[in-house]
């Protein structure tokens, strides 16, 4: 099956996370960085930390500027947790005490 990611995604969401400063959108959180060492941080932390890029109207394919946000793993899981998505109850668990306002 072919994916419904562009074959330049890599490079959008890269752009994306540039244009954020690697902070998320939603709470604020530097988040991790490529070149930023990771040893001081649990695996717990990276997995936090990391920026990814979301889709407002949940299109992969829809890849305009106004439709992509970036987020860091707990926000972009809770906004997929408002309604049906591709996120797991066993996804949502990692991110349970993370506050959202």
């Amino acid at each position: 099956m072919a994916s419904p990611y562009p074959d330049n995604w890599k490079e959008i969401a890269l752009a994306v996370k540039q244009q954020a400063q690697w902070r998320c959108s939603k709470c604020g959180m530097q988040c991790i960085r490529p070149e930023q060492q990771l040893g001081e941080l649990s695996f717990s932390q990276r997995m936090s930390r990391t920026l990814q890029v979301h889709h407002w109207n949940r299109n992969p394919a829809d890849n305009r500027k106004e439709n992509l946000s970036a987020l860091c793993s707990g926000c972009h899981l809770y906004y997929h947790s408002l309604s049906r998505g591709n996120i797991t109850p066993g996804q949502l668990s990692l991110f349970a005490d993370k506050e959202f306002n």
